[in-house]
């Protein structure tokens, strides 16, 4: 099996397992693919760096323009030592520390605020610094309870029922608003479900005069498997830069459109490599155990997620019906009654859809060092993009 010309095997006799593999060019393309998509005069896109904060993957974003939203100061420090202009940054907490916004007011860095705490806060100690608000749209969107964070009972955003409360901070206590922001859910798969969400911040952005900018956020879906769907960006592109340029034309002039996608620029550039470490029969059951666990992958027992797995080893093998699970003292399914071509000890599997939400949220769990990451550039040569850990890095800080 090859991802972008390089065979996966090549890959693992030359950096081992667990791996994950990046390719630069997937992560071009789908760059590309989603600029290509709108049709607005100002349109920034910033990378939601915690789908996958590797430096390289970093670097390819600022090669090609993109910016980066930012959840924590460790992001933040992370994007600016890849070299991130402060303007190409921004900040979006939920349940933010001093800390926190105070390095970002330092950095020049935009805020996005989600709570009136914070705003009264910015009143008294930062008043002349401009806030952007992340509003709570009270809309139930995205494809797991888990990842809809824009209904009315959510931690995330102000709802909408302060609004008269924050033009009364602006009118008489001199609160600079300068941009409003949504983010309703991930894996929105219609443009009627991502709209509805829109239409709200666009209902009421006309109360707030001195806007720069509207955030739409992200939640894009992808497709996992054969048959899949995942968002058409062209349509939603051109129904979203049609509403926007009519709203900037009643406005009475033209704001900055931003986006902050994540999975949808990384998810399917990248590849998760494992070992075959047993097979064995349970309760009619036939597990395939690998040499990874959720300390690792945790997507799918996490949100149930679906990873399409292939066997690069035996790829022409007999179909059987495994569980496919890891080694860690829980239960860590990866999946359950997968057809795959027949696994065999040592075999290599292949999960796809391994570039967001994956290794940026592994842990050292059961004393187990997180994987290796490698990418495949542009010019087809690939290099190691982080070292394995070691027990050493594990034991590292403690006395």
């Amino acid at each position: 099996m090859k991802f972008f010309d390089i065979p996966l095997n090549e890959l693992v006799s030359k950096f081992g397992t667990p791996l994950y593999i990046y390719s630069e060019k997937a992560l071009n393309t789908n760059i590309l693919s989603f600029l290509s998509s709108f049709n607005v005069p100002k349109l920034q896109v910033c990378y939601a760096m915690k789908a996958n904060s590797n430096l390289q993957i970093l670097a390819i974003m600022k090669q090609n323009g993109i910016g980066v939203d930012c959840v924590s100061i460790g992001e933040m420090m992370t994007a600016l030592k890849v070299g991130f202009s402060s303007e190409k940054l921004r900040f979006t907490p939920t349940f933010a520390s001093n800390d926190g916004i105070i390095f970002a007011i330092k950095h020049d860095i935009q805020i996005s605020i989600d709570s009136m705490q914070w705003l009264e806060w910015m009143l008294i100690n930062h008043p002349e610094t401009p806030v952007g608000l992340r509003i709570n749209p009270s809309v139930m969107a995205g494809a797991y309870a888990k990842t809809s964070v824009g209904h009315s009972k959510a931690k995330f955003g102000i709802g909408i029922q302060y609004l008269d409360q924050i033009l009364d901070m602006i009118v008489n206590q001199g609160l600079k608003v300068n941009g409003l922001h949504i983010h309703s859910g991930s894996d929105i798969l219609e443009s009627s479900q991502y709209m509805e969400a829109v239409e709200v911040l666009l209902r009421i952005a006309p109360n707030f005069e001195a806007l720069e900018y509207l955030d739409l956020g992200s939640g894009f879906k992808v497709s996992y498997f054969e048959g899949d769907h995942a968002t058409d960006m062209v349509e939603l592109g051109k129904v979203i830069s049609t509403r926007f340029n009519q709203f900037c034309k009643e406005y009475g002039r033209p704001l900055k459109l931003i986006f902050e996608p994540g999975k949808f620029l990384v998810s399917n550039a990248g590849y998760f490599l494992v070992t075959c470490t047993g097979i064995k029969e349970n309760g009619g059951i036939t597990f395939a155990g690998v040499d990874s666990g959720f300390n690792h992958l945790i997507r799918p027992m996490f949100y149930g997620a679906y990873h399409t797995i292939k066997n690069i080893s035996n790829p022409d093998g007999e179909l059987k019906t495994y569980d496919v699970v890891g080694n860690i003292c829980e239960t860590d399914t990866f999946a359950s009654e997968r057809q795959i071509p027949e696994i065999r000890v040592g075999d290599i599997l292949a999960f796809e859809n391994a570039g967001a939400y994956c290794f940026s949220m592994a842990s050292p769990y059961n004393s187990r060092p997180r994987p290796a990451e490698a990418l495949i550039m542009s010019d087809g040569h690939d290099r190691l993009i982080r070292k394995r850990e070691t027990m050493e890095d594990i034991w590292h800080g403690q006395e």
